[in-house]
């Protein structure tokens, strides 16, 4: 049964209860502009009743704050969290195109096709008298300004694949102090909740962390109480299935620099990820997602073109024969030339060099020398160098860079071959490349019957060593230097060794102004139109990322706003919930005033 005073008990956890709707909609509107804070409400319900034997049984006692909880919808969460991913993939994709467009810009005039414009404009003036000589040193020049071009256009994509090398492991690191981070506050959360309360504005810092992680890869999250309700959740954070963080322990990501590499292009110390428990990490996972998905594939991305064949080698062998491989020409062949890494089966094997040759089928028999033996026999054993990615990445646009490389100077060079310089001397090499080791320049051969990785500069002769146009880049294409330090070099006049055609002759510099025009050379046409088209494929990607990513921020933006229709702090909504708990405050206080007038009467005036 109630006590004589039990009203102001009542009127007391009235304003208790007011007091703390007060506080909580104060704290709400004080945080209206935070990033990340959740609206917060004061949960409230009667107090239990109490049976006083009377014929209307039970008492009301008052009520109760059972807490303050946060007004949140997970729905939302998940689903802002799964486009923060891919909008970090597109938007990252977007980044390295844009920057590869404009390297490939035809908006300057010493753009790529300009210099190659200008290459034929000027042979095309010579045209008009062989034997000048100034002419001749234009022809030189402009040789050089278009191999220069070329040159500076390929460095720069390979200073945008250390860029983008550098990134992931930045990214890597940054994940690493996010799940540190997400495990520190979780332990914070666990130690106050065990009491009773809820840790509101910690689990908005942890939410925090989640969103940024979202956005570097593809994120997953699931809370469930420990035990029997004693308070102790157990958080676990999921980065594209693997667990990032298990409540208190969270795993790392190391980024380690490769040793070996599995294109010619590459730079050094590529770096690769792994787990800190020795598990592998997936970086060609199609569900990565977010930002270190896009670095992955704009990194390695190689349009699915990779070497593949079919491997034999002896158990204990150091020498792999490799058949029925998918690429048999020199001209699209970007395998490393040494220092590379070839996958047998499902054992990956480091190799220092290797070497092809043609057979009469035009098909290559390619030779690895390896690192290691062989651990077991190989018998018709699937071979691959490097993954088969889906994506039009640095690799590839360095791949259609070095085929037109390629292809230009081999075409130009078997024509110029067959002309006849100012001197009489049959032609050279126009175009050719530098031996890193000993700076010999490369001496091509008009019929490929094998080649190597690695030309051996003993063989050098005059300073000139024998070689494939494998060992062409676009990165060390030049003009020959005994051209460059003598324009008469150049042949115009067609060679024959029985005959005099004389000087003035120009059927092989006509020829060579025809290769402009040359619709047999590339697949996509003359050389402009292969660099338009490449151009354009790189426009278009970019073009193509840019959209998506302006899509996915946009779809962002409504779910953001979903997320705070729920969420959310209302500036309006808060006012009307102070009047509100105000007016039920001062009711309560009315409540007390009246208990304390009844309470005087019964005291002091009551049978008196």
């Amino acid at each position: 049964m109630a006590n004589t005073f039990f009203g102001l008990s009542i009127g007391k956890s009235g304003l208790y209860t007011y007091q703390a709707a007060l506080n909580t909609s104060a704290h709400n509107a004080s945080n209206a502009d935070t990033k990340g804070y959740t609206r917060q409400t004061v949960i409230q319900s009667a107090s239990r009743a109490i049976s006083v034997n009377n014929a209307y049984g039970m008492q009301g006692t008052g009520v109760d704050v059972n807490g303050v909880e946060q007004i949140r919808d997970s729905y939302y969460d998940t689903k802002y969290w799964k486009n923060c991913s891919i909008h970090g993939n597109y938007n990252t994709k977007a980044y390295y195109l844009d920057d590869i467009q404009s390297y490939f810009s035809e908006v300057s005039s010493k753009g790529s096709t300009a210099a190659l414009d200008d290459f034929f404009n000027v042979m095309s003036t010579l045209s008009n008298s062989v034997k000048d000589g100034t002419n001749r040193t234009q022809v030189s020049e402009t040789a050089v300004s278009l191999t220069e071009t070329i040159n500076t256009l390929y460095n720069r994509i390979q200073t945008l694949q250390k860029e983008c090398n550098t990134e992931i492991k930045n990214t890597a690191d940054q994940i690493n102090s996010i799940a540190q981070r997400i495990s520190s506050l979780t332990f914070q959360i666990n130690t106050i909740e065990v009491k009773g309360v809820t840790a509101n504005d910690l689990r908005d810092s942890r939410n925090l962390l989640i969103d940024e992680l979202s956005e570097l890869a593809n994120t997953t999250v699931t809370e469930a109480p420990i035990g029997d309700d004693i308070g102790v959740n157990q958080y676990i954070v999921r980065l594209n299935g693997k667990i990032l963080v298990d409540t208190y322990d969270y795993s790392t990501l190391k980024a380690t620099p490769q040793d070996t590499s599995v294109n010619q292009n590459d730079v050094d110390g590529l770096y690769t990820l792994s787990w800190d428990d020795g598990q592998n990490f997936d970086s060609t996972s199609k569900t990565l997602g977010g930002k270190l998905q896009g670095l992955f594939e704009m990194r390695d991305g190689n349009n699915k073109v990779n070497f593949t064949g079919t491997g034999n080698g002896a158990n204990g062998s150091t020498t792999l024969t490799v058949t029925k491989a998918n690429i048999n020409d020199e001209i699209n062949l970007n395998i490393p030339d040494s220092d590379g890494s070839i996958l047998v089966g499902n054992r990956e094997y480091a190799y220092d060099s290797f070497s092809a040759t043609v057979n009469a089928d035009g098909t290559y028999t390619y030779t690895f020398k390896l690192k290691e033996a062989l651990a077991q026999a190989v018998t018709n054993q699937g071979v691959t160098i490097g993954n088969s990615i889906d994506c039009k990445g640095i690799p590839y646009f360095q791949a259609q860079l070095n085929k037109f490389a390629r292809t230009m100077a081999s075409s130009f060079n078997d024509i110029h071959r067959e002309g006849e310089d100012l001197y009489g001397n049959q032609g050279l090499d126009f175009f050719t490349a530098t031996l890193a080791a000993s700076g010999d320049e490369y001496s091509f051969s008009n019929t490929l019957t094998s080649l190597t990785s690695l030309p051996d500069a003993s063989t050098s002769v005059n300073g000139y060593v024998k070689a494939s146009y494998y060992q062409v880049t676009a990165g060390n294409l030049k003009v020959n230097h005994a051209i460059t330090d003598d324009p008469k070099k150049i042949a115009c006049a067609e060679y024959n060794a029985n005959t005099d055609t004389g000087v003035e002759d120009k059927t092989i510099l006509n020829k060579l102004i025809a290769l402009k025009d040359d619709m047999s050379m590339f697949k996509q046409g003359t050389p402009d139109m292969f660099l338009q088209t490449v151009v354009a494929e790189v426009a278009i990607d970019a073009k193509t990322s840019t959209n998506f990513a302006a899509g996915q921020e946009n779809i962002i933006k409504v779910i953001e706003t979903q997320r705070a229709s729920v969420s959310g702090v209302d500036s309006d909504e808060e006012a009307i919930d102070l009047v509100k708990y105000k007016n039920a405050y001062d009711l309560c206080s009315k409540v007390i005033s009246i208990m304390n007038e009844i309470y005087d009467k019964l005291i002091n005036s009551t049978g008196v």
